[in-house]
Order: C-alpha cells, then structure tokens, then sequence
C-alpha cells in the first residue's frame, strides 16, 4: 500500500516541487543562526536602505538591518504560527467532530449549529477584533488563529465518522464491549487520518498568509522580532526608494503558499482512492 501511495505521489511532479520547497523552508528556518550573516536585530547605520550587494545579499532596512537575516529568522516564526495554529484548530476540530459524528443526535446538531455560527462570522475580522481587545504578540497569533480556524476540520471529521461508524469493524468493537473512547480513537480516527493531514498541510498555508496579513497591519508579529508580514510594513513605507523590502518578503509569502499548496494537492491525490483513476 505504502508503494502504490509514494508511486503515484511521485508521479506527481507540482507535489514534489512543493515537497522540496517544503524541506528548504524548514531547513532554513532551523538553522537560520547558522545560516544568517548577522544578529536579525544588529543595526549598521553607515548601510540604512542599502540596495543588494555583497555586504548585504538582499539590501537592508530603513534602520539598516541586514534583510537577508531578518528574512531568515522571519521564516522561523512565520513558520512556527503556522504550525501551532494549525496544530491547535486540528486538535479541536477532531474533538468537535468526532464527538459529531460518532454520538449523533442533539450532540451533533449543537456541534454543527456551533460551527455554522462560526463560519458565518468573518474570520480576519474576527480576528482583527480579538487583537485589538487582548493586544498582539506571537503567542496570541498563534492561538486566535487556531480557536478560529477549526471548523472546516470538524465537519470532515464529522463526515468521516458518519460514513465509519456503520462499517463492520466499528460495529464488531461495539459488540464486544469497547468503550467508545477506544472505538473513536483505536478504529475510526486512525481511518479518517488521511483527509485530516491534508486538511492540516494546507491550513499551514492559510495560517501563514493570515500571520503575515495582521503582522502587515501591525496586529501581528511586533518589532524587534522579524515576521515576513511586517518586513512587508516597512517595504510598504519605503517602496519607491526601496524595493527590495517589499519583493523579497512577499516573494517568500508566496512560495511558502504556493509549496504548501501544492504539498497538500499532492498528498490528496495519493491518499484518496476516489481520485486514483482520475491521473
């Protein structure tokens, strides 16, 4: 089973494009102190605004900070939102949808009234509202965006769990006396893991574009530490004489996307045997 899933993955060549990027995106940020050419908050003076060169490969800021360096520990944090959040809207999801799917009834009819309540909410806005009022910093980012961000996985869940529970081996575990603790987490989870991964690799995406959008805003990521989002700020400020801050964060907003993206794209294609006579 395992060949057939990494064959057809394979063959799929944007999946592993973005694969690829992936595994660059995580290295670099693991190993940005070593990588980076200097302290992301060190401050040169006698470079403020100094285009791209050798001293500085991508240029500096506006207080003359290197913007290879910044962008560089930008991606760790950019990156570590994107994965808390996801991480946290993940865990809630399965807890909202399994109990959904498994119990039925008035449990599932709250659950989802709950869910459509929150998906009728405008989430950036929402979230623009809850940061204003607790004030922002990387810890808030990443658990407003994941309290904010669960929905979508409940209701696969819930429809995952809907389809499991009248299958034979859930009905036999039921029999024999197995809790229901040990059926949702024992049988039907392990089975609904696949739309799940590819739910939560894509949300990695969304989450970091959303990060980037409210550090952009200033309600994000705050200042010393470099967030892609509010690298883009001072680009905005400085874009007629500075290019350079505004192209390289944003070009690394999109392939950190895009890669994620295409990972998650690829990794339905393989996991789904719906889909396995489309290709």
């Amino acid at each position: 089973m395992k060949g057939v899933l990494w064959e057809r993955f394979s063959r799929n060549k944007l999946a592993l494009t973005g694969s690829i990027l992936v595994v660059i995106l995580f290295t670099v940020a693991i190993f940005a102190p070593i990588l980076a050419p200097y302290e992301y908050d060190f401050i040169d003076r006698n470079h403020i605004l100094e285009p791209p060169s050798r001293t500085h490969i991508l240029g500096t800021d506006d207080l003359g900070r290197d913007l290879l360096s910044r962008m560089l520990y930008g991606a760790r944090i950019s990156l570590a939102v994107g994965f808390v959040a996801v991480g946290i809207s993940t865990i809630i999801g399965i807890l909202i949808g399994s109990i959904a799917g498994y119990y039925g009834g008035l449990l599932d009819r709250l659950n989802m009234r709950i869910v459509d309540v929150m998906l009728s909410i405008p989430t950036f806005f929402l979230i623009l509202a809850v940061i204003a009022f607790i004030g922002p910093s990387i810890w808030n980012i990443m658990f407003i965006i994941g309290l904010t961000s669960w929905m979508g996985v409940a209701r696969l869940v819930r429809a995952e769990f809907l389809s499991l529970k009248k299958r034979e081996y859930v009905l036999a575990a039921k029999a024999i006396g197995a809790s229901d603790i040990r059926i949702i987490f024992r049988h039907m989870l392990p089975n609904s893991l696949a739309p799940i991964i590819v739910s939560a690799v894509l949300g990695v995406a969304s989450a970091v574009l959303l990060e980037s959008s409210l550090s952009f805003l200033g309600l994000g990521v705050q200042p010393p530490y470099p967030s892609w989002g509010n690298i883009l700020t001072t680009g905005q400020a400085n874009i007629e004489i500075a290019w350079w801050l505004s192209v390289f964060p944003g070009l690394a907003i999109l392939l950190t996307v895009l890669s994620y993206n295409l990972l998650g794209e690829g990794l339905r294609d393989a996991l789904d045997p719906r889909l396995w006579g489309e290709r």
